[in-house]
Parts: structure tokens; C-alpha cells; sequence
């Protein structure tokens, strides 16, 4: 199990310097400016609604006023004498003076003016404004008899005002009654607001600050309390370290996606081109069913499994990876053994040449003593028997062989394992339905691989046993080369059937190569081609080995392909 952690990673305890954030830090401070601009703006929201329910109203209260004065009859002839020159300004003005005074003392009006039809004001409680034309707002005309509510500006400062229409007997429209009362300022309206804006304010600022200090802690477990710096070192020596490592690693997260991969894995699993694996599924990669199983596999760990990926073939290890005790995936390495397998192969072809060898001058020496004890005796008639029943033999050996496998290496390496067998005091037989045409170079050398290692193994567990015997029988057919191995030794338990295929499993002693080579090189040799090997209880009641051997083509005896 791979288990992150900052001493994993190489960090030493304290890796901020002085006057530099870490990014827990950096969080905090964008958070806390965050929450005052989020302040100041609803404090600004809060002004604007302020002035907006100040609209609704005190605009309601200033019609209210106007609407009032504009109906009261005294008000209505004194305007009436005036336009029918009954009455001059000032008396005018001292006439209507104290009704202004009465709305804006019934109300918070700052401002009562009763405007003639031409526009100007001839009463109002500021007396500055009397004889100055009237500042009135509105699209349309204030004399057209409709009232209007809105906003002014008539000395600088805003004000909410409504004009009501003063109307005579004949419908004809003598002025208004405008009725305004300033806004306040801002500086009044925090300072009304202020208990209720403080408790608000307040209160989602220690609400933002308790949520911003534990978003910080949360950061500062998740980086390990690492500055922005750190982490961007720690990214780079990461893709660094991931593409100089030979071998190939595959990064797979719980959700079975990839979190990352080097060139020497895309390179061994064949993705070179198309688009960047990581983030995709490992299902969606098409790789095959058993190197997905390999990569995002549950359970154990896997310790040097063998695999073939297209031509090659790959030694997994998997391992699962956590953080705080918490897994986040798992971690493959993969090393590419096609050429090592090569190198096996042809050690194993090697040693069962020698082994032949030594078998062939082990035989030769006993029966070149025999010859030389006969001809010392004078048992020259002997001699000559001897002579031709060991021609005889060899004869009808190598006619039976060749007669039925026609490549020439199979047939001599059929015949040496033959003499091999008889040196250990088993016997092998060719099956009389064995057939085999000549084949190409390439593919001699792997069959007579598998075919040697077989039989070395059949005669290894019947060699020791009552009357011992390996059948082999060999069949191309439709382009494949069907081989099956059978003995008559005390046979593998069902158990132990797919453990004897596993690299370093033997039931032998120490053997010159290393031991458990065999039956794994057979299956990487005929699964690489295509073929399969299989072990099954033989009838005789030891094993049984059927391999197929998927040939790219054939050769006719004469050479020609």
C-alpha cells in the first residue's frame, strides 16, 4: 500500500517563508475581502431600498396633504379673485400663507406651495419662493388638471413631491397645491438604520468569518498547510519524477478513472497517440478485459502477474495507495519482459540441447563400454548383434519420427527427448496420428520451446513411477498446431493447476536457469500467438497438457512457402 503522507513527499515540516501566504492563508485573506465587499454592497442595497420605501410612503403622505388643501373652498377664491383681479400678490400670499402653514404642520412635508396657472408660486412656507416660478416635475403638463407624484430637485437636494390641481366651479384649473418633502441623506439614513444595519451587518460578518476560518483549516489539512510556491514545486517535480521513470506507472482513482500515467506505460500499453488517458476511464482506454482487471482490479495487491499486452508482455504490480488513512485509488508499475522472455526461450532451448547432449554421450559411453567388454572377450558375433539392433532401433525411431513430422528441428528434437526418456527409463511415444508439415524459422524456434519444455516436464513426473510412459501426439490442422502431453505420474492436484503456470513455481529441486521457467514461458509462448495451454487429468492418472499453436504460415516439404 502507497501511503501519502508529507514525509512521503519529501517536504520538510515548515516549507513557507517568512512573508510568504500559504495557500490556506491566501484563501483567508480573498475570503475576508469577499465578505466586506458582500457588506458594503448590502449596505448600498440597503440605502436604495431605504429610498424606495421612502418613495411609496411619503409620496402617499404628500398627496394626501396637496389633495387637501387643493379642495378647501377658501383656498379655491382666493385664487378665483385673483385671476379675476379681485386680489393682488401680497394679499394673496398673506391670504394662503396659513393654509400652507396647516398642510405642512399636519405632515412631514418640508415644503407647502400653492402655484398660480402660469407657474408661479404665490404662497408657500418658505416665503423666498413666493413670486419665483415653481419647479414642478412630471412629462406633461401640471396645469391639465391630473395630479402627479414624483421626484424633484428644486435647490439641489431631492425631494419627493405631489401636485394636486386646484379646480373651479366651471372645471377650468386656477393651480396646484405642490406638497414635497426632502430625502434624507445618507449619513441620516445609517444613522436611523444603524441598530438594525450593526445586527445584520454584524452578524454576517461573524457568520462569514467562522465559515471563512473553517474553509481555511479544511485548505490547510487538504495541502498539508503547503503555500501556493510549494505546491506548484511539488507539481512540477512530480511530472518530473512520473516521465523519467523507466518503467511504466498507472495512477487509478476509486472511480476507476486515471489520475496518471508516463510515457513508459502509454508506450507498453500501446496509447502513444490519440488523447491524453488521464481523466478517462481505464474501460473507455481499449485495452483488453484482463489488463483493466489488472489496473482497477479490487482486493489483494498483485505481485508480478504476467500479462500480454498486444505483442508484449508486461509484469504488473498493483498496489493500493491512501492519504490519511483514506484510499484514493491505486498505483500500478509496469515492466515490459518481452525481450527477457525471448532470452528465456532460447535458454530454455538451450539447456534442453544440452541436456539431450549429455543424454546422447551418457548412451554413447555405455554402449561404446559394452562393445569394447565384448570385443576384449572375443565375442566379435556380439558385437555384431549389438551393432545392429542399436542401428535397428535408431532406424526405426527416426524413420517413425520423421515420417510423421516433417519439419526437420521438431523431428530432431522428438528424437533426442526420445533418447533423453530412455537414459531416465521412460518411455515416450509419438502417437501414429501425429502429423506436422515443415514451418518457418520463427515458428520452429517457439514450438520446439514449448514442445521441449512439455515433454522435459512429462518425463521429469513419470520418471520414478511403475512402467513409465509420456505419450505425446502432434497435430497441425487449419493452421494451428495442436499438442497434447500425457503421463502416466502422479498427476497435479486441481488446486495447483493455474499455480503451475506461475513464474517461480516448481516441484523440482535448484536447476541450472531458475526454477518454475517452463510451464510459464509454454503459456506466454502460445497465448502470445494466440493459442492457450490447458492441464487436465490424464486417463493414465497423471497430467495431461493440450496446447494449440496458432502457426502465420506454412512451409511445403520442398521448401517453398
Amino acid at each position: 500500500m502507497v501511503t501519502l503522507s508529507r514525509r512521503s513527499l519529501g517536504l520538510p515540516k515548515r516549507t513557507w517563508r517568512r512573508g510568504e501566504l500559504t495557500l490556506a492563508g491566501k484563501v483567508l485573506v480573498l475570503q475576508l475581502a469577499v465578505i466586506a465587499v458582500l457588506l458594503v454592497s448590502v449596505g448600498v442595497l440597503s440605502v436604495r431600498q431605504s429610498n424606495s420605501d421612502f418613495s411609496d410612503e411619503h409620496g402617499a403622505r404628500m398627496r394626501s396633504v396637496a389633495e387637501y388643501l387643493a379642495t378647501i373652498p377658501e383656498v379655491r377664491a382666493a385664487l378665483q379673485r385673483a385671476e379675476n383681479g379681485g386680489e393682488d400678490e401680497s394679499g394673496l400670499a398673506a391670504r394662503l400663507a396659513p393654509y400652507a402653514d396647516r398642510g405642512r404642520a399636519l405632515s412631514s412635508a418640508t415644503d407647502v406651495s400653492v402655484v398660480a396657472a402660469d407657474g408661479t408660486v404665490v404662497a408657500s412656507t418658505d416665503p423666498s419662493r413666493v413670486g419665483e416660478p415653481a419647479v414642478l416635475g412630471g412629462d406633461t403638463d401640471p396645469m391639465d388638471g391630473r395630479g402627479w407624484t414624483g421626484d424633484v430637485d428644486p435647490d439641489g437636494e431631492r425631494a419627493v413631491v405631489h401636485h394636486a390641481p386646484i379646480i373651479s366651479r366651471d372645471g377650468s384649473t386656477l393651480g396646484i397645491v405642490a406638497a414635497e418633502e426632502t430625502y434624507p441623506s445618507v449619513a441620516d439614513q445609517v444613522v436611523t438604520a444603524a441598530p438594525d444595519l450593526a445586527l445584520y451587518l454584524g452578524l454576517g460578518a461573524v457568520l462569514g468569518l467562522l465559515g471563512t476560518w473553517g474553509v481555511s483549516r479544511m485548505v490547510r489539512r487538504s495541502t498539508r498547510g503547503l503555500g501556493t510556491t510549494d505546491l506548484a514545486h511539488l507539481a512540477d517535480h512530480r511530472e518530473a519524477l512520473l516521465h523519467a521513470i523507466r518503467e511504466g506507472m498507472v495512477g487509478v482513482g476509486t472511480d476507476g478513472r486515471v489520475t496518471a500515467m508516463n510515457d513508459a506505460a502509454r508506450a507498453t500499453l500501446g496509447l502513444e497517440t490519440g488523447p491524453d488517458p488521464v481523466g478517462r476511464p481505464v474501460a473507455d482506454l481499449g485495452l483488453d478485459p484482463h489488463v483493466v482487471a489488472l489496473l482497477t482490479g479490487e482486493g489483494a495487491d498483485v505481485r508480478d502477474a504476467v500479462a500480454l499486452v498486444g505483442t508484449r508482455v508486461v509484469v504488473f504490480n498493483r498496489g493500493d495507495a491512501s492519504s490519511d488513512g483514506r484510499g484514493i485509488g491505486t498505483v500500478t508499475t509496469l515492466r515490459d519482459r518481452t525481450e527477457l522472455v525471448s532470452l528465456q526461450s532460447q535458454l530454455s532451448s538451450n539447456l534442453s540441447i544440452t541436456d539431450t547432449l549429455r543424454a546422447q554421450t551418457h548412451e554413447f559411453d555405455n554402449r561404446l563400454h559394452t562393445i569394447s567388454g565384448l570385443v576384449q572377450l572375443g565375442e566379435y558375433d556380439e558385437v555384431a548383434a549389438l551393432v545392429g539392433t542399436l542401428t535397428r532401433h535408431r532406424a526405426e525411431v527416426s524413420q517413425h519420427v520423421s515420417k510423421r513430422l516433417h519439419d526437420p528441428a521438431v523431428a530432431a528434437l522428438v528424437i533426442a527427448k526420445h533418447s533423453v526418456a530412455e537414459e531416465r527409463g521412460v518411455t515416450l511415444e509419438l502417437d501414429p496420428g501425429s502429423r506436422l508439415p515443415a514451418l518457418a524459422p520463427g515458428e520452429v524456434a517457439d514450438l520446439t520451446t514449448v514442445l521441449g519444455n512439455l515433454v522435459d516436464n512429462a518425463v521429469d513426473a513419470s520418471a520414478g513411477v511403475a512402467d513409465p510412459l509420456v505419450e505425446l501426439w502432434v497435430l497441425e490442422d487449419a493452421g494451428v498446431v495442436r499438442i497434447r502431453v500425457r503421463d502416466n505420474g502422479p498427476g497435479i492436484a486441481e488446486e495447483l493447476r493455474e499455480a503451475v503456470f506461475v513464474r517461480g513455481y516448481s516441484s523440482k529441486p535448484d536447476v541450472l536457469g531458475g526454477r518454475g521457467l517452463g510451464l510459464p514461458l509454454v503459456r506466454l509462448i502460445c497465448t502470445q500467438r494466440g493459442g492457450e495451454v490447458t492441464l487436465d487429468a490424464a486417463d493414465t492418472g497423471g497430467a495431461e497438457f493440450l496446447a494449440t499453436f496458432p502457426l502465420d504460415a506454412t512451409i511445403d516439404q520442398d521448401g517453398s512457402s
